[in-house]
């Protein structure tokens, strides 16, 4: 089979240029945007639930959060084969691995359908919220933001709605973490002796500041449910009643009574309480090159390309760049598409001096040019085949994806240099002639023989490797390393049909250099040539054939 496949590659060698010209075509126009990683994905299906509640300790958002969610709402997910989860103060965190080969969307729909139920669990926290799936190496680029001209409370705010939205906004993007966030905070400060003395609680106090808010997190407050301000009834009109919101200034909060106080004058919120501009207490903190200021953690969805992602964020960044007068972006605190680049640049260094010192070594073996540029432009493109294939199927081109077409390219190099080294080893014989209706001389025997001389060796060889890794293809994570494998014996397979196409006028090699008699001529006593005894026939077709005036016979036509 791999003979006959060879002698097609030679007998229809300008259309093998053809291809491998539009193969090249392709490769110069598709390959500059495949996508890139440093190392391929390795994590699970997961669905990530996260849940928050303000002001519970880790155990009570254990017992009241994360075992109500995973008892009630998360058991029995189909296709679910582990469950962790994490309860720390305020937050509570559960994840959900799913088995190999699950379809990641058909997971997440699984699990949002039970989230919808949330409404049956105690009310003491936050709705739960599944969670963007990210990539297993996470982090695509690291941003701080530093200003000595705003507060950070300023920051903060300037960064949770102008530069948060607008980079998730970036195609490829699953999240962006900020890290030193102040959220900005109207607080009521009490002093229980001041409250003592005008005789007013500390639930009156609350009552009058959640009630003064559009929508107070309170729910047993009125002020947790918009729209119950009322209205007038008119003779003509009826009047909604509804509070002008927010205040914005401690000044205006101040202002607000007391509700129930027992004086026939209102007490104002400021003169029992003290109002101050704040943020919530802060987890951690961010430092930027030892300065304080935010940190943008921002990640990236599964397979999505990290030099695509991060030229888009760039983008962004310098559409930003206006309206963020006053503060400093640093975007080369974490940066992966730096390193990407640097491979990227010294892999291309690499094979044109491999490409050089390769050909200077075909050039001192073969002492033949033509035969030399033919192993060459054979081995290359094999190697852009092989590029273009797994780029067509969806394959992130990384370290592992790397070292399997480099693998393979050992292979090919070699089938290509010792089959060109045994066409050079003999001289040919005389051309045949075209036959009388012009179609072109057949494919040699001897040249087939030759090509296919080290080509059946080494593809059984490519085989037995992919062979001898076969049973690794049922560990639990071996569809991520697929992708080095498939192009290591895509690129070994298609080289044994590469380097042969162009090699039809060379010599022949120590197998072929007697060539079969016609077939006609094969048994004693059979006509052969002009009425020829069969053994003086063979020898007289030998002759010929060797001086070039005998075509040997093919079926069909041209």
């Amino acid at each position: 089979m791999l003979r006959s496949l060879i002698s097609a590659s030679v007998r229809f060698r300008f259309l093998l240029i053809a291809v491998a010209a539009g193969i090249t075509t392709l490769a110069v126009a598709t390959v500059p945007g495949i996508h890139a990683d440093v190392l391929p994905e390795t994590a699970p299906v997961t669905a990530r639930i996260q849940t928050e509640a303000p002001g519970l300790s880790a155990p009570e958002v254990e017992s009241l959060v994360t075992v109500p969610l995973e008892k009630n709402l998360l058991e029995g997910v189909m296709g679910v084969t582990d469950v962790t989860s994490d309860s720390i103060p305020g937050l509570s965190q559960i994840n959900l691995d799913f088995a190999p080969g699950t379809n990641l969307y058909q997971a997440r729909q699984l699990v949002q359908k039970r989230l919808t139920q949330a409404f049956v669990l105690p009310n003491v926290s936050r709705p739960p919220v599944l969670l963007q799936p990210v990539s297993s190496t996470g982090n695509v680029m690291l941003i701080g933001l530093t200003s000595r001209q705003l507060s950070q409370i300023d920051l903060s705010v300037l960064a949770r709605w102008t530069i948060v939205p607008r980079l998730l906004g970036v195609s490829g993007v699953a999240d962006v973490s900020t890290f030193g966030e102040a959220d900005r905070q109207l607080q009521v400060l009490v002093d229980p002796a001041r409250l003592a003395a005008r005789h007013i609680t500390l639930a009156q106090i609350i009552e009058t500041a959640g009630n003064a808010q559009l929508v107070s997190p309170l729910s047993y407050l009125e002020g947790s449910t918009p729209g119950t301000g009322g209205f007038l009834e008119g003779p003509n009109q009826r009047i909604t009643i509804e509070p002008v919101l927010p205040f914005g200034t401690p000044a205006n909060l101040g202002q607000v009574p007391v509700t129930e106080t027992a004086g026939p004058k209102p007490v104002p919120l400021g003169s029992v309480t003290d109002i101050v501009l704040g943020h919530q207490p802060l987890i951690g903190d961010a430092l930027v090159r030892g300065q304080p200021g935010l940190v943008l953690v921002v990640q990236r969805l599964p397979s999505a390309s990290v030099p695509a992602v991060t030229d888009g964020l760039n983008r962004v960044l310098a559409q930003l760049a206006t309206s963020l007068s006053g503060v400093h972006v640093d975007t080369t605190l974490f940066r992966p598409a730096s390193y990407i680049d640097s491979a990227l640049h010294n892999l291309s260094r690499a094979l044109i001096a491999a490409a050089v010192l390769a050909a200077l070594a075909l050039l001192a073996l073969l002492l033949n040019l033509r035969l030399a540029v033919v192993a060459l432009t054979a081995t290359a493109i094999s190697l852009t085949a092989g590029t273009v294939v797994l780029y067509l199927l969806g394959y992130t081109f990384n370290a592992l994806v790397t070292l399997g077409l480099l693998l393979a390219l050992g292979v090919v190099a070699a089938e290509a240099a010792g089959t060109a080294k045994v066409l050079a080893g003999a001289d040919a014989p005389p051309r045949p002639p075209r036959s009388r209706r012009g179609c072109p001389p057949p494919v040699p025997p001897w040249a087939v023989a030759a090509c296919g001389e080290l080509r059946g060796p080494l593809c059984a060889a490519a085989l037995a490797v992919l062979a001898a890794a076969r049973p690794g293809g049922s560990h639990p994570r071996a569809d991520r390393y697929l992708p080095a494998a498939n192009g290591a014996g895509f690129h070994a397979l298609r080289g044994g049909l590469d380097a042969g196409r162009a090699d039809r006028h060379a010599g022949p090699g120590r197998r072929a250099a007697r060539p079969r008699p016609p077939a006609r001529a094969e048994r004693p006593g059979q006509p052969g040539v002009a009425g020829v005894p069969g053994h003086a026939a063979r020898g007289a077709a030998r002759a010929a054939l060797a001086r070039g005036r005998l075509v040997p016979p093919r079926s069909g036509g041209c």
